[in-house]
């Protein structure tokens, strides 16, 4: 089981991949500090708040 990833650019977590499939980006972490799973982020109150505009597994602090 390859290990989870999030994306540093756009948080978005991600596994097995060495490019992020939302932006691209080949900059990426391991360590991840929480998460969010977005499902309809139109009425989402929290994913408006940190600027989330689609819906996915997003990391809430990354280093």
């Amino acid at each position: 089981m390859a290990k989870q990833k999030a994306c540093k650019i756009c948080r978005t977590v991600y596994e097995g991949k060495e490019k992020c499939p939302s932006c691209g980006s080949k900059e990426h972490t391991e360590t991840i500090k929480g998460r969010i799973i977005v499902i309809n982020p139109e009425k989402s109150e929290i994913a408006n708040k940190i600027g989330l505009k689609t819906k996915g597994e997003f990391a809430i602090k990354t280093r």
